[in-house]
């Protein structure tokens, strides 16, 4: 197998670069991201708030933890969009028939977020924060089966970056929408409004149907087959060449990143920023440095190929840890808290877009729901283990710069990993076939 973005084909200008961007398969991306992005606004900063003004007690709030809790779960269940066909609404096929069915739960569930009273009843309304999260996380498990699958491997990067968009414009429109709304006509109104966000990755799978590259696991639909659907996914991954060297990667490889990113606004407090500056600087800048760096990955993963651009984006992740020792040596630095927070957005947003679309191309077609269920979970799965108070003493005993100086060191073993597939081509000989490109 060539590099996923058809090698062999690669754009030789900017303009044949951005042109997967404009293609039926990313503009469908960037429709789901927008379903994808909204029932993770209703149970974080939109129900906070509500709780905060129908007089809730603050300690209260940490019940709805559970709601988020749920999104690093959703690989157990995942299995079940791979393999159970809904009847009737089946004939669809597999992933729309899921969609749309999944699509109505979330409504339901907003809708049912919308009408519970958390003063009269906080648990009640800690179970509806659940069941928005659990359908919230299984829209999520169908969305991202159907993007890879609907998208060509040349079309992952740009895919992938497509759906960030959507996915941060649904959030904030929806967070925007019920908070305006409800200011005016009260939670209810507001909620059920923003249930509408459930909407674009429906009508995106009626309009383009089932996916073409969708392949149904082998054999009729029995209790033996979806059983199958459950061990099949780990028993096809670990069958590859270098498979437990990609597993390690993916544990590994944004342990550095998430070690500082705890860390940031204690850096800036410590400095002396004021809350102008931070949201200057951090909010702004940053903002618009991740929006630019989502889009420069989907023009170098086009342009240079999956493996190359992967490589890159490692790089400059690692190298925006650096920044933030030099910020912390510099001190209280206007200058050098824009250059940090926007250097190191930008390295995110690219590597959002080129890792992702790595982690995509890892999966089975025939299991992709599954798979790339585990592959996110097992992304995040040790950053997850890395509290505040694991960073904050490691910035006690160390100070900020030799901490952030530490960060740089813990990325480069992911570095390392990656170059290592890349040189003997464990790569190309551990990818799905969602990485494939058919002759």
């Amino acid at each position: 197998m060539t590099d996923t973005p058809a090698s062999a084909d690669h754009p030789r200008s900017l303009a044949a670069a951005i042109r997967p961007y404009v293609e039926p398969a990313p503009l469908a991306s960037l429709f789901l991201g927008i379903s994808s992005g909204f029932p993770y606004a209703m149970i974080g900063a939109t129900l906070t708030t509500r709780l905060a003004q129908d007089g809730i007690d603050k300690k209260a709030v940490t019940a709805f933890t559970l709601a988020f809790l749920v999104y690093n779960l959703k690989f157990l269940w995942a299995w079940v969009i791979d393999g159970v066909r809904l009847p009737v609404i089946g004939r669809l096929g597999q992933r729309v028939s899921w969609m749309l069915v999944v699509g109505l739960l979330v409504i339901a569930a907003v809708a049912n977020l919308a009408l519970v009273d958390p003063s009269a009843s906080l648990q009640a309304t800690a179970v509806a924060a659940v069941l928005v999260g659990a359908a919230g996380a299984t829209y999520d498990i169908v969305i991202d089966a159907y993007r890879i699958e609907l998208l060509e491997p040349r079309q992952l990067g740009p895919g992938s970056g497509m759906t960030q968009y959507g996915w941060r414009i649904g959030a904030a429109a929806a967070a925007t929408l019920a908070l305006v709304l409800s200011g005016r006509y009260g939670w209810t109104v507001g909620y059920l409004a923003c249930a509408g966000f459930a909407l674009p990755a429906m009508v995106t799978a009626l309009v383009m149907g089932e996916p073409a590259r969708h392949r149904e696991p082998a054999g009729r639909r029995t209790l033996a087959t979806v059983l199958a659907s459950i061990t099949g996914p780990l028993v096809e991954f670990f069958r590859r060449r270098g498979a437990v060297l990609v597993l390690v990667f993916i544990l590994v490889h944004k342990v550095g990143d998430t070690l500082a990113n705890l860390t940031f606004r204690l850096l800036f407090n410590d400095l002396g920023f004021t809350n102008d500056e931070v949201a200057l600087y951090d909010v702004g800048v940053g903002f618009w440095a991740l929006l630019a760096g989502v889009f420069v990955g989907g023009v170098l993963y086009a342009r240079l190929g999956m493996k190359r651009s992967v490589l890159i984006s490692l790089i400059l992740m690692a190298i925006s840890n650096f920044s933030f020792a030099g910020l912390a040596a510099a001190g209280h630095s206007n200058l050098g808290m824009a250059g940090s927070i926007g250097f190191e957005n930008f390295a995110s947003g690219i590597g959002g877009v080129t890792v992702t679309a790595y982690f995509a191309a890892l999966t089975d077609l025939r299991f992709t729901a599954s798979q790339y269920a585990l592959i996110s979970a097992a992304a995040s799965i040790v950053g997850r283990f890395l509290t505040g108070t694991t960073a904050g003493g490691l910035i006690e005993g160390f100070g900020y710069v030799s901490f952030y100086l530490l960060t740089t060191v813990i990325a480069l073993p992911g570095i390392a990993i990656f170059w290592w597939m890349m040189r003997t081509g464990l790569v190309d000989q551990a990818m799905g076939t969602a990485g494939e490109v058919e002759a």
